[in-house]
């Protein structure tokens, strides 16, 4: 909001006094009440009547003269709560400060024919489709062709680890909550024991881990811990179980062929753990494999280590340390946006209102790269030219990938020594380019 602490300090204790007044005026002026907002932390009430502007004034708030009340406004917007609204009308609501029932659609033409059909004049605002949000925790259960059930092993960005053994690439996935949640990405199995899922917009990476007791235990990092180190796991049917590393770099001859590299443990574990998180405090360590025994006797358990799959997958994991996503909010205080979380290599990236969907959450490596949906923001062909297109590429570590967010708030291509520009200062939708850097406002942007 471009205020100082102290400024916000005190714009936030005018704004707790004035919620008392704003009742006794609402019941004050009852149906000559046009609704009240603040206006730069000032409260300001509509009024029908000029005649009430002076009341309204000297009891400390402003007045502005209005067309229609609070109490007329509410009654059409109940009109169209009453109707049955199309997939391309996505919300509507009383705004006090335009004095009319909005309604936000996916076209201006949608929202006005919704109005019309509930007998409402509306005004319309053009939005993207609302959607669910649910977060990724490791140990939680996922479900895979509907059928299969494992469990996640740790938040990635653009989504999280698992067993390869789980699910082949392009297997669809379900979470906890049996809502669609994305797909495999990449799967090795056997000779490894490894895969990814990408997820869709719907979920957001967390780097927690369930443990089962009610709680969650924080992830910081994925420094490998020694032969004889105490680990934990988490998985979706028997919860939280611990034990000792007993040894490392273990090849095990599954019937469906051998595994190589895995860490061997006593701690316990069953069908449906598998690909669950393991942890040494709040170290990653791996995901189940697989083992013998169960959780009455004991037995032993394998997991594959994560760092293994951090690197074959150019993935970076979710820390409570790296701050594992951002927006990058540019001119008109759009954000960086992967249009329809297309998470494929080759998409060009455009602005668009921020949601706070994973398609706008960016993660900025330490290896210079800016990452979302698990790719890496590129410079198409690396080239250098004014206009070239900022895209979607698989993460590669080429200084097409390299990015610098300056302190004077430019989003720098050190290889080209040009910045991240909104194409001719456009609005929702419009395509980011490579152009030389000359400090205007659709080229300067801010972490949020």
């Amino acid at each position: 909001m471009g205020l100082s602490p102290a400024q916000a300090a005190v714009r936030q204790d005018r704004e707790l006094r004035s919620g008392p007044l704003e009742n006794l005026l609402r019941a004050k002026l009852s149906d000559r009440f046009g609704g009240a907002w603040y206006d730069n932390g000032m409260l300001t009430i509509g009024v029908l009547d000029p005649a009430d502007a002076a009341a309204v004034r000297a009891a400390g708030a402003t007045a502005v003269t209005v067309d229609r009340s609070e109490q007329v406004l509410t009654s059409q917007k109940a009109l169209l709560d009453k109707m049955s609204a199309p997939t391309d009308v996505h919300s509507w609501y009383v705004d006090p400060v335009s004095n009319s029932v909005v309604v936000e659609a996916a076209s201006e033409a949608a929202g006005r024919s919704f109005g019309s059909k509930a007998g409402v004049a509306v005004r319309t605002r053009v939005s993207q489709a609302p959607r669910p949000l649910y977060d990724i925790r490791g140990g939680d259960q996922y479900v895979i062709n509907r059928n299969v059930l494992c469990s996640v092993g740790f938040s990635v960005d653009g989504g999280f680890v698992t067993a390869g053994h789980c699910g082949s690439t392009g297997s669809p996935t379900l979470g906890y909550n049996n809502v669609d949640q994305g797909t495999f990405a990449g799967s090795s199995f056997p000779d490894n024991d490894y895969a990814w899922v990408r997820t869709n917009a719907n979920w957001t990476p967390t780097p927690y881990v369930n443990d089962y007791a009610g709680g969650s235990v924080a992830v910081a990092g994925s420094q490998e811990a020694g032969i004889g180190a105490s680990v934990c796991r988490s998985g979706r049917t028997t919860g939280w179980h611990c034990g000792t590393i007993q040894a490392k770099n273990v090849t095990v001859n599954y019937s469906n062929g051998p595994v190589y590299g895995l860490t061997s443990t006593n701690a316990c574990a069953e069908g449906g753990d598998s690909g669950g998180a393991w942890l040494t405090g709040n170290q990653a360590q791996g995901v189940t494999s697989g083992g013998s025994g169960d959780c009455k006797t004991g037995g032993t358990t394998l997991f594959q280590p994560v760092n293994e799959i951090l690197s074959t997958y150019g993935l970076r994991l979710s820390t409570t340390g790296s701050g594992s996503s951002t927006r990058i909010i540019g001119y008109q205080d759009k954000c960086v946006d992967v249009p329809n979380s297309n998470a494929v290599a080759g998409q060009r990236l455009a602005t668009w209102d921020c949601n706070g969907g994973a398609n706008q959450n960016w993660t900025f490596g330490g290896d210079g790269t800016v990452r979302a949906l698990g790719l890496c923001m590129d410079v198409n062909g690396g080239a250098t030219a004014n206009g070239t297109a900022i895209q979607l590429w698989g993460c590669n570590g080429s200084p097409a990938q390299q990015f610098v967010l300056s302190a004077a708030g430019d989003l720098v291509n050190p290889q080209a020594n040009k910045c991240v520009d909104i194409t001719g200062y456009g609005g929702v939708g419009t395509p980011l380019e490579l152009w030389d850097c000359n400090g205007g406002a659709n080229q300067k942007w801010r972490r949020g």
